[in-house]
């Protein structure tokens, strides 16, 4: 999609939703709740949120771009985004997964319009390509702004990977009449899939109709309303009175106070996308990668020391395959390992990680481990 071809009042009834709640505990000890991976500059100098929000600004204003954190790391994500106005970012009381973070974007956005047309986007994912991520969306906005439809971005996988849901695609779809060429491929969704093993993962791989499942969705205020009301009825009642609520964030704030403890507690996959019947897929041609544990940064950073990724001072006898990350901000010394292969060592001021990479899914139960005592639980 042409940038410069978008409209002035495209853009101002265009909104992108950032969803930055998340704690990262996979990445502990460099994620903490306070400052969770979405907070961190490690692979550049600007957080993975500072880049999420930078790379939608040739499609929506500023004003435009809701950021929903929780209250704990609210005063981080003010501090990381000032040109972002102050009621933009809002925190939840508690986490109560991805439906009820999508019902209160789509609460705030249609206080600002209700004829608008959003986006849905994480916090943490690393896209180095931010031209082709604005194609993909810019061309998902166009699409979503001319019916009713669910549009969600997968990613043609790489590899592999265990690690991420599917989406089935069907059918291809033509451009709907009105709208110019556009350079995005889209599809009928068929079936949204769970994490598969590793033979089923190959077999998706070959056979060239799945998509990994990015969470990345867009639609229109009336679009995602009307679906809440179909299959969460629940979520569609709260939605109306954070509605109502929103052009006043105190108000809104003590609202979320009171009701957020209690709404279902269920991500928007299952909430909705795996029963919407009106659900199409924005074929993701562009480099992407969710950074969800340890082992998916060798990935990102040049190996070096028999195929180890290394970030510090480091020096081995027999060791291969690792990932070595010095976090230190004070009294660096060299990081030493003798015989030690395939496996990750943090090292932070005040934490120090050695986990075999095949674990690195288990440093979420570390953290659950640190968090009931008394003894560690200022680490997490």
């Amino acid at each position: 999609m042409n940038m410069s071809a978008i409209s002035k009042k495209q853009k101002q009834d265009r909104f992108v939703v950032v969803m930055a709640g998340g704690r990262g505990e996979r990445f502990w000890p460099l994620s903490r709740e306070k400052t969770p991976k979405q907070l961190l500059a490690i692979l550049g100098k600007k957080s993975f949120l500072q880049e999420a929000v930078e790379r939608v600004l040739p499609l929506v204003p500023p004003q435009n771009i809701f950021v929903i954190t929780n209250t704990a790391q609210l005063a981080a994500v003010r501090r990381q985004l000032p040109k972002l106005p102050r009621e933009n970012l809002v925190a939840e009381p508690v986490g109560r997964d991805t439906c009820a973070a999508v019902t209160l974007g789509a609460a705030l956005v249609g206080a600002r319009s209700t004829t608008a047309t959003m986006a849905v986007l994480p916090a943490d994912h690393v896209i180095p390509d931010a031209k082709s991520f604005c194609t993909v969306l810019g061309d998902a906005f166009t699409l979503a702004e001319r019916g009713q439809v669910i549009v969600t971005l997968g990613i043609k996988p790489t590899e592999p990977a265990t690690g991420y849901g599917y989406i089935r695609t069907g059918s291809a779809l033509p451009t709907p009449a009105g709208v110019g060429k556009l350079k995005t491929n889209f599809f009928k969704a068929d079936a949204f899939v769970e994490k598969p093993d590793l033979d089923r993962a190959r077999q998706y791989l070959e056979s060239g109709i799945y998509r990994w499942n990015a969470g990345m969705f867009v639609w229109s205020f009336v679009t995602i309303t009307n679906a809440l009301e179909q299959h969460q009825p629940e979520m569609h009642a709260a939605c109306q009175r954070w509605f109502k609520a929103a052009a006043r964030p105190g108000s809104l704030a003590r609202l979320l106070a009171r009701e957020y403890p209690s709404v279902p507690k269920i991500s928007i996959d299952y909430a909705l996308m795996e029963k919407a019947q009106n659900v199409i897929v924005a074929d993701g041609t562009f480099e992407w990668d969710d950074l969800g544990a340890w082992p998916a940064l060798a990935r990102h950073l040049k190996a070096v020391a028999e195929g180890s990724a290394v970030v510090g001072e480091f020096i081995h006898v027999d060791a291969a395959r690792n990932i070595i990350f010095d976090a230190r901000t004070r009294h660096r010394t060299p990081i030493a390992v003798v015989g030690l292969r395939d496996s990750i060592l943090v090292q932070t001021d005040d934490a120090v990680l050695l986990a075999h990479k095949t674990q690195a899914q288990k440093i979420k139960d570390l953290v659950k481990r640190l968090a009931s005592d008394r003894r560690y639980k200022k680490l997490v």
